[in-house]
């Protein structure tokens, strides 16, 4: 049976192996994980440099002096997550091919090549091209970068460390939305430009993870990797040896990929990753980071730039705080819990917010409820980022067997992103079609529909090792495997 071919997680084994000698330095890990997500800092410039164009794009349309539809400028915005959704599956190959770190760096050529075509635009064409390879770009990085830092890590810090990608990528959108307030489109893209290359000059000092020499047998380079990573004092051999023996088990267990994917666990943990990445994308939050600016334009019932720049800086910086408290909480609520309250509580914000334009559009005194967009969108951008915003992407590391993990997880990412584009693609035609407050309430609904899915599908995987987790999901009981807590005992 598939089932029983599990095998044991690289933290499992590296958990039941004792550090010999002075404990490990971590300031290297960080300054290396901090490092890598500068490239998630330019994917959210990516995702927040449509907000500060302007109602319908009018005010990129009147600089660049290209006309544009509202049709037109839904394409502009929907090309971002088209291209991050088309990357999704070679860039993890690609990672396998030349390493994680030549892979990254990599990333800064399409990205200088996207921004230039925005950049000096003379058309619409020239828009839809340039944000496709940032897009391209910016979604390699959802890839590469946790995929990174959690190979650097160790057990104690990796969760941290891979919660600071969702931090740098929300990060990244309150600069689009800051920096739109004080330079125009084409010196908001002169910037996002920028990003990429300081990216470049920073992590070309960081080492490659140790993992990836392992699998290409360099047991050297991974030997002096880990060193890098841990400090000259830290004995490296125990843990070089249990990333040795995880990668060896793996190869033991290794069946075809068609046949993983028949398992109990694999098809479970597959209905689960894809739904929680459906309710994320189809709550809404896109259209409300996308088009921010337009939101609140509408409710105040003004055309004032300065209103739409002032709340979506509002709603920017909601968000990042956040998700920086989502870090900090995770492992003592758990993942079902918080998912539970963020999708409840993002039901009710866009309830909320389809009274409102209900009530606006059928010409009904709103004078004193004005501030109530404001209030539900941050709302929903807060609960979202501590719940359905990271969790969704944490859980793709701890569904999945190893022998499947990769090809789950990026066509999972793949998922993710083809909706993503879908919602902003469309969010402006369905608003126009049905009205503000209609659209709202399907978002309501789905959001509700979230909760029932979370509720009766998704389960708890705090304080687990990867075989619990598989053995939660249906498979049967590894024949060999350490049940050791990666992560040290639960906390309450």
């Amino acid at each position: 049976m598939v089932e029983k071919n599990i095998g044991i997680s690289q933290q499992t084994l590296v958990s039941s192996v004792g550090d010999r000698g002075a404990p490990a330095s971590k300031v290297p890990q960080y300054v290396a994980g901090l490092a890598s997500t500068l490239g998630a800092l330019a994917a959210g410039m990516v995702l927040g440099w449509t907000s500060p164009a302007g109602k319908n794009g009018v005010d990129l349309a009147k600089e660049y002096d290209i006309p544009l539809t509202i049709t037109e400028f839904s394409w502009i915005g929907a090309f971002a997550p088209l291209g991050a959704a088309a990357i999704c599956v070679p860039i993890g190959i690609l990672t396998d091919v030349v390493g994680r770190k030549n892979a990254m760096l990599g990333l800064v050529v399409p990205f200088t090549i996207g921004w230039a075509l925005i950049i000096w635009a003379n058309s619409f064409a020239m828009f839809c091209i340039g944000r496709f390879i940032t897009g391209l770009s910016g979604g390699a990085f959802c890839v590469t970068a946790p995929m990174y830092t959690g190979e650097i890590a160790q057990n104690e810090i990796r969760g941290s460390l891979g919660s600071y990608f969702q931090l740098m990528l929300t990060a990244g959108i309150l600069c689009s939305y800051v920096l739109g307030t004080v330079l125009n489109m084409f010196q908001l893209s002169i910037v996002s430009a920028v990003v990429p290359l300081v990216f470049f000059g920073i992590f070309f000092f960081m080492p490659e993870t140790p993992t990836y020499y392992l699998k290409k047998g360099d047991e050297d380079a991974a030997r002096a990797s880990l060193v890098r990573l841990r400090g000259p004092r830290y004995d490296v051999e125990p843990e070089l040896q249990a990333q040795r023996e995880s990668l060896d088990e793996a190869a033991r267990n290794a069946v075809s990929v068609f046949k993983a994917f028949r398992s109990k666990a694999a098809v479970k943990g597959l209905v689960v990753a894809f739904g929680l990445m459906l309710f994320q994308q189809l709550s809404g939050v896109n259209a409300i980071i996308f088009y921010a600016g337009d939101i609140f334009q509408k409710a105040e019932g003004t055309d004032d730039p300065e209103v739409a720049d002032r709340s979506a800086i509002i709603v920017g910086v909601m968000q990042v705080v956040a998700v920086f408290v989502s870090t900090l909480i995770v492992d003592r609520l758990g993942r079902r819990l918080l998912l539970l309250v963020s999708s409840v509580a993002m039901c009710l914000a866009t309830l909320v917010l389809g009274v409102y334009f209900y009530l606006s559009s059928s010409g009904q005194n709103i004078d004193n409820i004005r501030w109530l967009p404001l209030v539900s969108v941050c709302g929903f951008i807060i609960l979202f980022s501590l719940g359905f915003g990271p969790i969704p992407w944490m859980m793709m590391g701890e569904l999945f067997a190893s022998n499947i993990k990769g090809i789950a997880g990026s066509s999972a990412c793949l998922f993710n992103w083809l909706i993503a584009f879908i919602v902003t693609k469309f969010y402006s035609d369905l608003e126009n079609a049905l009205g503000a407050h209609v659209t709202f309430w399907i978002f309501s609904g789905v959001c509700a529909l979230g909760t029932a899915f979370v509720f009766l599908q998704v389960p708890e995987t705090k304080g687990k090792t990867l075989d619990e987790i598989q053995i939660e999901l249906g498979a049967a009981p590894p024949a060999r495997s350490s049940r050791t807590n990666p992560e040290g005992p639960a906390k309450a």
